[in-house]
């Protein structure tokens, strides 16, 4: 910690600096995700810092878990002064036209708090000297940012916090760590509720993968492990806590993770995307109010939802009508978006693997593509095609309705034996050509700068500079890796349109999608079946399969039954009004 310290200012004559603490969930999407919206609101006068692992510390890194949660992120105070604003209230006149990094930072969804760093060192005391050098030369200098409706100084109540991450510390040991800091006097009042400033004590400790201490203070019977307590801290930190009137230290998707949960949406189903990782996505694709956003595999409408939640306007497709449809009146996908008051979707029943016969696919239409491709783990993909080795030709005749002009290349396949509601067949759709037509599409309809994000599956053996699908016109952006299980993993990949497309090149595109060619496209393919082949390793196995079907075979003679005794009631109902007639 005495590295990162040292050359991490507190706050020096000409620099201000903010600590962000974030969430112990997705790490790998950290980085990107804020490197993101840096982009999305054009803020780029500043320094970043990924704190490194304290070489004191050499355990923690054979946890698998080497990355902190915490960034220092430093800038100018003529960037400050000139081009943005950390003003709480309502924006004053003068402040208008600056970019207000509150607002800015709260679009992440992996933020937990944003402090003004006063101070840090690697314990304690380190970090009271270090606020105590930073405030004495910078008084005049703190809250000369809280814009004109702000209180006066001397009136604003205030609060200091004390937060141990993997620790537990009772009320007369973080009374003792306050009192370190009382030399800073504040004249305002104590308000413990909804003060005017909070201000953060953080210690660190080294943090396991689910973000709990890799050495706890106290044991499971509560009793403190002295070891463990004697443990040098990670870092320390002290400073004011932004965005304290909007949602205190709670920015934690400000509270769009909860509001807008899975659990409770009107329509569901086995591939829907939590809430969380779709609010990631979108601020990865740079969406914001007025982007008009595309999902080629809409499904349940999940992504597309949260698209529209940032403002977006949104169109999706899918091949599979039923899920366009829904279930019913009130579980379908426009109910979702009637339930959260956003304008409905517009929603395609198309094959994407035939986009340029769907649409005009040689005018760049959308800022970004957003979408969980089909890979086969939870639902297969399908195409338009016939399932027969040898397919009949459609006659002329039967192609094109009455009145049609035949010339014309019309693709609606209306006839004159009246099967306009006829639905085409479908083949499965291999997950590489799945990939491989995603990304034209993409290099086909994005505008220039626009983004692609989308999901890919992986196994151990799946290496991102060799196994990741590819296309001239699109360069890669960031990779983002999220373990699901020992074996399995999904990467979130955003790739941004650089280079117009060339329809001239669109086979050589294609044939070019996989750098090493079927042993690439091997990789995210058969991923279901791979999986199996682990388990069926694993001891237990057999008894363990089983026991589910022997469960599946019981619940499925229970909804038989409860069928029949429902179709037996009906027709009981049926006898009983025709006796009374």
């Amino acid at each position: 910690m005495e590295e990162s310290s040292s050359s991490t200012p507190s706050s020096d004559d000409g620099e201000y600096t903010l600590l962000i603490e974030l969430v112990h969930r997705h790490v790998g999407f950290h980085d990107a995700e804020l490197a993101s919206v840096w982009r999305m609101h054009g803020i780029q006068d500043f320094t970043f810092q990924e704190l490194p692992m304290d070489t004191r510390h050499h355990s923690s890194c054979s946890t698998g878990n080497n990355i902190r949660p915490f960034r220092i992120v430093t800038f100018p105070w003529t960037a400050i002064e000139t081009d943005y604003s950390v003003e709480d209230n309502e924006i004053s006149d003068k402040d208008k036209g600056k970019t207000n990094l509150i607002t800015a930072l709260s679009r992440c969804t992996l933020i937990r708090s944003v402090i003004e760093l006063w101070g840090c060192g690697p314990v304690l005391k380190d970090c009271v000297e270090s606020v105590r050098a930073s405030v004495s030369p910078h008084r005049h200098r703190r809250g000369c940012h809280l814009g004109a409706k702000a209180k006066p100084y001397s009136e604003r109540s205030w609060k200091i916090t004390i937060h141990t991450l993997g620790s537990t510390y009772n009320r007369e040991e973080q009374g003792d760590m306050r009192s370190q800091f009382s030399f800073l006097d504040f004249p305002g009042p104590v308000q413990m509720k909804c003060p005017d400033d909070e201000f953060l004590f953080i210690r660190e400790v080294e943090l396991d993968s689910n973000g709990g201490a890799v050495y706890p203070r106290h044991s499971e019977t509560k009793c403190i492990i002295p070891e463990n307590d004697a443990r040098p801290s990670l870092g320390c930190y002290f400073g004011r806590v932004l965005g304290n009137n909007r949602m205190g230290r709670n920015w934690r998707g400000s509270n769009r993770i909860e509001q807008f949960s899975l659990k409770k949406r009107k329509y569901l189903g086995p591939t829907s995307m939590d809430s969380e990782l779709s609010l990631i996505m979108t601020n990865l694709a740079l969406i914001d109010k007025g982007s008009f956003v595309f999902d080629p595999f809409t499904g349940t409408g999940s992504i597309l939802l949260t698209a529209a939640l940032r403002g977006a306007y949104v169109f999706g497709t899918d091949i599979d009508l039923r899920v366009l449809r829904g279930r019913s009146e009130d579980e379908n996908i426009l109910a979702n978006f009637k339930q959260f008051n956003l304008p409905p979707p517009e929603l395609v029943r198309c094959d994407n693997s035939l986009y340029h016969r769907h649409f005009r696919s040689h005018l760049p239409l959308f800022d970004a593509i957003l979408t969980d491709p089909p890979y086969g783990i939870r639902a297969g993909a399908r195409k338009s095609g016939s399932k027969r080795d040898e397919v009949r030709p459609v006659l002329d005749e039967h192609r094109y309705a009455h009145g049609i002009n035949t010339k014309r290349e019309c693709w609606t396949h209306f006839n004159l034996l009246g099967r306009h509601d006829h639905v085409a067949q479908t083949k499965p759709y291999a997950v590489s050509d799945v990939m491989a037509d995603l990304l034209n599409v993409a290099a086909m309809t994005l505008k220039m700068g626009g983004r692609l994000t989308y999901i890919i599956p992986s196994m151990k053996d799946f290496n991102e500079d060799e196994d990741l699908p590819r296309h001239e016109c699109l360069k890669l952006v960031s990779v983002c890796y999220q373990p699901l299980q020992t074996e399995l993993g999904r990467r979130v990949v955003t790739l941004e349109k650089t280079n117009e497309y060339d329809e001239q090149k669109q086979a050589q595109y294609l044939e070019s999608t996989w750098l090493n060619g079927a042993q690439s496209a091997e990789k995210c393919a058969n991923i279901r079946e791979r999986l199996l082949e682990v388990a069926k390793k694993k001891p237990g196995y057999e008894e363990k399969a089983a026991i589910r079907k022997q469960k599946r075979k019981l619940n499925k003679e229970t909804k038989k039954r409860a069928k029949r005794e429902q179709a037996a009631q009906a027709q009981e109902m049926l006898e009983d009004k025709s006796h009374h007639v």
